[in-house]
């Protein structure tokens, strides 16, 4: 599609800036370079810091908590009028099939929606306290956040990261990934158009090691929120500690999704799948690992060879099952998994039907031991491991027996089961009988272990981005 706008500028202080140097943007559908992006450096960051500042100080820092809703309500109705814009954007940037990007816009409009409706609704409380006293809590802004987003869900993690920050009235200095720029800087010049202060919202695209660490370890960042990598995360929350500044880390997954013999294997089965392959893998929260009772573990095992076989990669634009991975790097980072499958067993693969992009056929294995680096490392590709278990003990144990707990899936008709395994799995999210449940907006989610923490999504994100103030009035 067309790019009506310079993707080469960055926001900062509300005015758009050329960067002195530039980075390719490639179309991961064909491998071709499309364009170029800001290479953002410290001195940008250090101006988009200095922006925020002054609009803490200024318009934005005074706004009342029902107009910053309205700003983002407005956004989001923005938002929903270019949907298809939007989509077709992230597709060229990430590689995604358009269904998939389209769904990722509408995720975007809802996340305004939602922060923009719960933005004069995060309440303190009052205290009884002493005679003599009143005593009552304030939520506040933590001041200038800082926003360090990956390429797999731009908009998405846009959306609840930036949205929510942007609602209890912080001012948001934004690092997309330098491999997908384009929606983070359309939803800037849509924070333009509808009305956002100058400052409030500033965006410098770069390269991690430069724009991101900066922006990390940056004296007057009050709060950083990270997607990505375990070991970039443990890089980000380090910079901030020499600060000692609180960090959001949504890292990575080896969710499991797990299937008792008294499973509904037709509602399970389109589950077990997509929530493997959607995005090609590229996923924090895939199901990599399926966790299968004996009594129907070749029942799931063939069912689940059947929809591999049928799945079709290709380009983006073509919205076909599967796209692209985002880069040729990490075609070969999957690939390099797949070479240590050794003997395990190659049950199905999908059809690879694009030509001169960064394609990786969808595979699903069996064979594996629980210990194997394939069901125990982050592939992000599409490839899926079976993995088999007796009884409920073993599942819990083969579960949670990764560094890993982002989320589960659990299929069983038994109430009191379900229960158990809701309290009993290291996860962030347990899904019972479904899988990632629409996305779920309201939603907390975040992980335990190497998984990260802190929650995003929901009322949870606002008081992630605020600070509790206790105020205690001495009257007699």
């Amino acid at each position: 599609m067309a790019v009506t706008f310079d993707t080469s500028e960055m926001l900062i202080g509300g005015t758009w800036c050329r960067p002195t140097d530039t980075l390719p943007m490639e179309d991961p559908s064909t491998g071709e370079t499309v364009g170029a992006i800001a290479r953002g450096r410290a001195a940008d960051i250090d101006a988009a810091v200095t922006a925020a500042q002054a609009a803490l100080a200024g318009p934005w820092g005074r706004m009342a908590a029902a107009e910053r809703g309205r700003l983002l309500a407005r956004m989001g109705h923005m938002v929903e009028a270019q949907v298809e814009d939007l989509a077709r954007m992230e597709a060229m940037d990430v590689g995604k099939p358009l269904r998939q990007a389209r769904a990722d816009a509408l995720a975007l409009a809802r996340y305004l929606e939602f922060y923009g409706g719960a933005a004069d609704k995060v309440h303190g409380q009052t205290i009884p306290y002493l005679d003599g006293y009143t005593v009552y809590t304030m939520r506040q802004p933590h001041g200038v956040t800082g926003h360090i987003v990956p390429w797999n869900y731009p908009m998405q993690i846009i959306g609840r990261s930036v949205g929510a920050a942007l609602a209890m009235g912080n001012a948001c200095v934004l690092k997309p990934a330098e491999e997908a720029c384009l929606t983070a800087l359309a939803f800037a010049r849509i924070a333009e158009e509808a009305g956002v202060p100058p400052g409030a919202l500033n965006v410098v695209p770069g390269l991690g090691s430069e724009a991101g660490a900066a922006l990390a370890g940056h004296p007057d960042v009050h709060h950083i929120s990270f997607t990505g990598s375990v070991a970039t995360g443990a890089r980000v929350q380090a910079a901030a500690a020499e600060n000692v500044v609180p960090v959001t880390l949504e890292l990575g997954g080896k969710s499991p999704q797990i299937v008792f013999d008294d499973s509904d294997l037709d509602d399970a089965l389109p589950f077990l799948v997509n929530a493997g392959i959607q995005n090609a893998g590229q996923t924090c929260s895939a199901a990599s690992r399926i966790l299968v009772q004996r009594g129907v573990l070749e029942e799931v095992t063939a069912r689940m060879a059947d929809r591999y076989r049928a799945l079709r990669v290709g380009p983006a634009v073509e919205d076909l099952d599967v796209g692209p991975v985002i880069s040729a790097r990490q075609k070969a980072i999957i690939e390099g998994f797949l070479d240590q499958a050794g003997d395990l067993t190659v049950v199905a693969q999908g059809q690879v039907v694009g030509t001169g992009g960064h394609y990786v056929a969808p595979t699903l294995l069996t064979g594996a031991r629980p210990d194997h680096p394939l069901a125990q490392q982050e592939v992000f590709g599409p490839v899926q491991v079976i993995l088999p278990f007796e009884d409920e003990a073993e599942a819990i144990a083969i579960a949670n027996g990764t560094d890993y707990g982002l989320v589960a899936g659990v299929w069983t008709r038994d109430g009191a089961r379900q229960m158990r395994l809701a309290r009993d799995l290291k996860a962030g999210q347990v899904f019972i009988n479904n899988y990632g449940a629409g996305g779920g907006v309201e939603l907390p989610f975040g992980g335990v272990g190497k998984s990260g923490h802190g929650r995003e999504k929901g009322f949870e994100a606002l008081y992630g981005f605020s600070q509790t103030k206790t105020v205690a009035a001495r009257h007699g």
